[in-house]
């Protein structure tokens, strides 16, 4: 890794840049950092926002110099009706934020499945981030067929018995339509003991969405906390995204401190640019 005062020194200026949305415009560090072969976008998994209501979840993730958002059901219902959906996407579009996917939608029945698709189709989503029950899989792939909307499965680490890792939804879908991949959660990879890393490159044909975070340990008992003051080696993760040439989205899920999580989303905002900064 290069020395720690280089990469604080640029991990500041992106912090900054994250703190200031002018600047970050500026600097070109807002949504969007592109770095020779790769066009990485951030963005906000809204779990994230969970105390906050809708208007004021897109107001932080602006002010984190981003500019889109996956909505978890409290910010926009899977049983609002289109008026409402319909409603909440011109209040993102006011705000300037791309409502690109919704979840964790967890999927039990064919009912659920069938309610998560004509959501997303209304909100013009083109993803979900899902968990679907095993039995579902063929069914959820005929949808994903019908609606052209990817189904990206999210992992879950220590405790889940559907999904723990990104390789348990790999072996299932490897040979489904491609738009049925994987959103992986670096943190609960780690919880796992496993490389998101090494994960990222052996299952980066369905990689469709990621979420990034850090935690404290590489073990159950890891918590979520700021990006740069955990276990995952970030520089060295954000290397490999960018070397394989990942176009897709990296979502801040910052699970701790949901009273107040706006500073340490934009010190993992910052982390993050600081770190693209010297790829």
């Amino acid at each position: 890794m290069t020395n720690r005062r280089n990469f604080l020194k640029a991990a500041g200026i992106g912090m900054a840049a994250a703190a200031v949305p002018g600047l970050a415009n500026a600097a070109s560090v807002n949504a969007e950092v592109r770095k020779g072969k790769s066009d990485i976008q951030l963005g906000v998994a809204s779990y994230t926002l969970r105390k906050f209501s809708t208007e004021e979840a897109l107001d932080m993730t602006v002010r984190c110099g981003v500019n889109r958002i996956t909505f978890k059901d409290m910010h926009l219902p899977l049983d609002a009706d289109n008026a409402a959906i319909k409603e909440t996407v011109e209040l993102c579009k006011k705000k300037g934020v791309t409502l690109y996917g919704a979840g964790v939608v967890y999927m039990r029945s064919k009912e659920d499945v069938d309610r998560a698709f004509e959501y997303a189709k209304t909100a013009g989503m083109e993803m979900i981030v899902g968990v679907p029950n095993h039995e579902l899989l063929e069914y959820v792939e005929g949808k994903v067929k019908e609606y052209d909307i990817k189904l990206a499965i999210h992992n879950h680490g220590p405790g889940d018995k559907l999904y723990p890792s990104a390789e348990s939804a790999y072996n299932l879908i490897k040979n489904m339509d491609k738009r049925m991949g994987l959103c992986i959660d670096i943190g609960h990879t780690k919880r796992i003991n496993r490389d998101p890393e090494q994960d990222v490159k052996d299952f980066f044909d369905r990689v469709l969405d990621i979420h990034i975070k850090d935690v404290t340990a590489a073990a159950a008992e890891g918590k979520t906390c700021i990006i740069g003051r955990g276990v995952i080696d970030f520089p060295a993760f954000m290397k490999n995204v960018v070397d394989m040439g990942y176009k897709g989205t990296l979502a801040l899920e910052y699970e701790a401190e949901a009273d107040d999580p706006l500073p340490g989303m934009m010190e993992s905002f910052g982390y993050t640019k600081g770190v693209m900064a010297m790829l």
